[in-house]
């Protein structure tokens, strides 16, 4: 891959693509949710959580206020407003050499916004099954 990975991610967050997670991510990647009990491992289940928060978090609201990005790894702070709830987080991804993201960890605040989250995440994934 020779465009850097969090340039792709950008990308696809713009364009509200999930589609393209399936280049951007490493067949064992992991998604680290902030309302699940364990790891979710794998490019498919990685690719259907972010896919998922797609639709959840991806709204006009929706913005990066703050990055910071090293080597091997960065973190990106957003915020968006759902339902009222202005939710803040952080997504913090860890990719490999060949520039696919091995690992993707969501973090959120205000416990209101992790409530709401939850609520949205499981509704959607229980309905795509």
């Amino acid at each position: 891959m020779t465009e850097h990975p969090i340039e792709v991610w950008h990308r696809l967050v713009q364009e509200r693509n999930p589609h393209g997670l399936d280049v951007l991510l490493d067949a064992d990647a992991v998604f680290v949710s902030p309302v699940m009990y364990t790891p979710q491992r794998g490019k498919k289940a990685a690719a259907m959580y972010l896919a998922t928060a797609f639709q959840v978090f991806f709204n006009p609201t929706f913005r990066y206020v703050r990055e910071i990005v090293g080597n091997t790894d960065a973190m990106l702070e957003f915020e968006t407003e759902i339902d009222g709830v202005l939710v803040n987080g952080v997504d913090i991804i860890k990719w490999n050499e060949a520039g696919r993201i091995v690992e993707f960890k969501v973090m959120l605040r205000p416990l209101k916004a992790i409530n709401l989250i939850h609520q949205r995440m499981t509704a959607m994934l229980q309905a795509s099954q």
